[in-house]
């Protein structure tokens, strides 16, 4: 059914049923209550550029990917995250544009996005230290919050974060509780801002405690099996091996786990592992007990949240910029144990 025919059928005119279905304030409540539930009865679904062209937007958001490999977002996280947001979109009849770019033609995109109007607001993934589309964005008066922080960037914006900084500071200090004291951190790129909390985490545990910084036991590269197990294994040769290891993501952790075993060791009772985004529709975290210990935070939830930020700053241009942190939740798995004698 299109909007002519759900019109003839109530027997108004097709600018009322429109704007009834829109919200306009000039129907009356009987009038709208009226189309609504008539539209909802026959299943009438408005044509989303016909919707926009009568209410100025374009009733999608924008996510914009760099294609190179130096990034934290095209993984099964990536995944899980779009899948929490679309729920969300959805249910606000939202659809999502997924623009894939190359790394220097990344602002270029933003620009690019903002001329063609076809996006009501974007959200920003990855943030660097110093992320320069920030500030592109506010310039751009294009609607925006951010997966994360960037540290170095002082204009206020919005975002939603994780408390990387506490989680890695916890992990460290579960293990230290169980008496470890070469703990091998295994990160992201760590110009990617929560890459470098992590490791302020991980080191403020560690000085805390009074043990001095090893740089030999940290390692950072893009967040893979492969990284995982080659950062783990050149560890795991040197003459005073870590008795544990902290993992930025579960697909790296799986790399851990398979160096570990290959050296004929048994995770959890000579290595200890703990990882950090467990929480995967695809790649579960065993099923009764965990298999690895990790600090939680659901990346399906952070999508949805984000999702409701954004909308809610393109309903209401003038507020002020909406900050949440979310804190991860230790879950104890089969990985983790005291530290060898």
């Amino acid at each position: 059914m299109n909007l002519k025919e759900l019109s003839q059928h109530l027997g108004l005119s097709q600018t009322t049923v429109s704007r009834a279905l829109n919200g306009y304030p000039e129907v009356s409540e009987k009038t709208r209550e009226k189309v609504l539930k008539t539209a909802q009865a026959m299943n009438y679904s408005p044509n989303a550029r016909a919707q926009g062209l009568a209410t100025g937007r374009a009733k999608a958001i924008g996510h914009v990917l760099p294609v190179s490999d130096q990034h934290e977002m095209v993984n099964p996280i990536f995944g899980d995250f779009i899948a929490g947001a679309g729920v969300t979109y959805a249910k606000h009849g939202y659809e999502v544009v997924i623009s894939l770019v190359e790394d220097s033609k990344e602002e270029a995109a933003y620009q690019s996005i903002k001329a063609r109007g076809n996006v009501d607001g974007i959200i920003v993934h990855g943030p660097r230290m110093a992320d320069r589309r920030i500030e592109l964005l506010h310039n751009l008066k294009l609607p925006f919050v951010v997966h994360g922080r960037a540290s170095e960037v002082n204009t206020p914006y919005s975002y939603l974060d994780t408390n990387n900084s506490r989680a890695f500071q916890r992990a460290t200090d579960f293990l230290l509780d169980l008496g470890h004291r070469k703990i091998g951190l295994i990160n992201g790129l760590e110009f990617m801002d929560f890459a470098h909390r992590r490791r302020m985490g991980y080191e403020q545990a560690l000085n805390n405690r009074g043990i001095a910084i090893d740089p030999g036991l940290m390692r950072s590269a893009e967040m893979t099996e492969i990284f995982g197990y080659t950062a783990t294994s050149d560890m795991l040769a040197s003459d005073t091996p870590p008795t544990a290891f902290i993992a930025a993501s579960m697909i790296t952790a799986i790399g851990v786990r398979r160096a570990i075993h290959e050296r004929g060791l048994e995770m959890g009772r000579d290595v200890s592992v703990i990882t950090h985004d467990d929480d995967l529709s695809y790649l579960k975290n065993g099923h009764d007990v965990p298999i690895f210990t990790a600090t939680r935070s659901s990346v399906r939830t952070a999508g949805a949240r984000l999702a409701e930020m954004l909308l809610q700053l393109i309903d209401e241009p003038g507020q002020g910029p909406l900050t949440e942190l979310m804190e991860a939740e230790l879950i104890i798995g089969s990985s983790t144990a005291p530290a060898p004698t």
